[in-house]
């Protein structure tokens, strides 16, 4: 059995062939089209959403476009050849890979002359290559910020500002971590799973120790997950932390977590 065969075999079938309507109703020159997320996972439910990508000829335009196809929501990614290079590109440098991860998973729905089958292949080089490093400087930034942020951690007597300085940790930390093992990030549900997937003991440390202070309170468990992280990247950083400004002038509130 293929490797689409046995996808499809393990999925909802009306949930493929809604999918398939929807490419051919929309769009029905489509040179490509690829089903991604939980319904090309097997994990759909009745309330999935339908997540496509769709490639189509030079002279389309390229948009992400939200509707409902027989009372499902359905999210298109769609684009031209150049389009989805300009995409692929935008989606290395923010370090997600969210395009790439679908064609790289997803299940084919149309392939003409094989122009999905390149998709793929394109995507799953830019996978293998792995995302670019943040600048020197940058980490540094984010150092200062999550130092920063650890500090306001200790010192929280409010929980909902507790919550709140935890839920900056979590995603900082997440951050550094994955650039140091060179990892895809993720926002929402992909925190945790790109988390993991680049380390999985010290991820799994700091998802825990977020969950522990949401349910007690206690941030002893999450300081020293965080902490553990900064120690990789060059440790806490306070005094000494300098930024000049050159051009746009960005938050001071997003270097700080003030």
């Amino acid at each position: 059995m293929s490797k689409i065969a046995g996808t499809l075999a393990c999925m909802a079938p009306d949930v493929v062939d809604q999918a398939r309507r929807l490419v051919c109703d929309r769009f029905p020159d489509a040179l490509g089209a690829v089903l991604a997320g939980s319904t090309a996972a097997g994990r759909a439910t009745a309330s999935s959403d339908l997540d496509i990508a769709v490639l189509i000829g030079d002279g389309g335009e390229t948009c992400r476009e939200t509707i409902r196809f027989e009372g499902r929501v359905a999210e298109l990614f769609v684009h031209t050849r150049a389009g989805l290079v300009g995409l692929f590109a935008a989606d290395v440098a923010a370090r997600r890979a969210v395009l790439q991860n679908m064609y790289a998973t997803g299940l084919v729905l149309v392939d003409t002359n094989g122009e999905a089958s390149r998709a793929r292949a394109l995507a799953e080089a830019d996978l293998r290559e792995g995302p670019p490093p943040l600048e020197p400087e940058t980490v540094e930034t984010k150092r200062y910020g999550l130092t920063d942020a650890l500090d306001d951690l200790a010192d929280a007597g409010d929980h909902i500002e507790r919550l709140s300085v935890a839920g900056f940790v979590l995603n900082a930390a997440a951050d550094l971590l994955c650039d140091y093992q060179r990892a895809w990030i993720g926002g929402g549900k992909w925190l945790p799973r790109r988390l993991l997937e680049a380390d999985a003991e010290r991820g799994a440390a700091l998802l825990e120790a977020h969950l522990h202070l949401c349910r007690s309170g206690e941030p002893g468990p999450m300081i020293d997950a965080a902490s553990g992280i900064l120690d990789l990247v060059g440790g806490p950083l306070r005094e000494g932390y300098r930024r000049t400004w050159h051009g746009a002038i960005g938050s001071v509130a997003a270097t700080t977590g003030r």
